[in-house]
């Protein structure tokens, strides 16, 4: 059990970072690439400041016509992306090990909310998971792997309340922490995951057209 925890706390760990930073460079320089070459207009009309308000209103809650429609898939997707982004990076045990590894480290979240984000991102999941089972039109359009994709981006969070709690076989539970995160971050660049960083980019896009160009609001 030794050898395994060690190698998916190490070299697996950093394969998986590896992956990560690299697949999603390749993906940006692609998309860079294939725009510059399909549509090479957009580069004469981007606007920072039209992206800029595109983000302003999108990173808001209930700051487009989009959100407040659906005000409560709006909560429910703000608070998961929240504890999803920020639980992994102020998580006390991993300041701990970038602090073993790097000798660098951050403020962390006390126990008890970091304890309440992980149950808020489960719950998330969970509702994000029936969603795709009950409403017609996203059901029309989820495949197997999106699916699939839910249970993966739930699985370090499981597992890691699992392990944190010492539940009955914990030792497991922590394995499968570490492994269920590092396959999470080589999918995020390749799967509808890389959202997370292609947000930046449709947004910068679609803001600059529709104020630059249609002298509209894309919210």
């Amino acid at each position: 059990m030794y050898d395994i925890y060690a190698l998916a706390r190490g070299p697996l760990a950093w394969g998986a970072f590896i992956i990560f930073f690299v697949g999603i460079a390749y993906r940006l320089v692609w998309a860079f690439l294939l725009a510059k070459k399909k549509d090479r207009m957009i580069f004469v009309y981007l606007s920072p400041y039209y992206a800029l308000r595109s983000f302003a209103h999108w990173v808001v809650p209930f700051g487009s016509a989009t959100t407040r429609n659906r005000p409560v898939l709006t909560i429910v997707t703000f608070a998961f992306h929240i504890c999803l982004i920020a639980l992994p990076v102020f998580l006390f045990a991993h300041v701990i090990y970038f602090k073993e590894s790097f000798n660098i480290s951050w403020w962390y979240l006390p126990p008890a909310v970091a304890e309440i984000m992980t149950i808020i991102v489960i719950l998330c999941c969970v509702f994000f998971f029936i969603r795709r089972l009950i409403e017609p039109d996203v059901r029309f359009l989820s495949y197997i792997t999106d699916y699939l994709l839910i249970l993966l981006v739930a699985a370090p969070f499981v597992t890691g309340y699992w392990a944190a709690r010492g539940w009955a076989g914990f030792e497991i539970a922590t394995l499968l922490h570490m492994l269920s995160g590092e396959l999470l971050l080589v999918l995020i660049p390749f799967t509808k995951l890389s959202h997370m960083f292609f947000f930046f980019v449709t947004r910068t896009y679609a803001g600059s057209e529709f104020g630059a160009v249609r002298h509209a609001k894309d919210w």
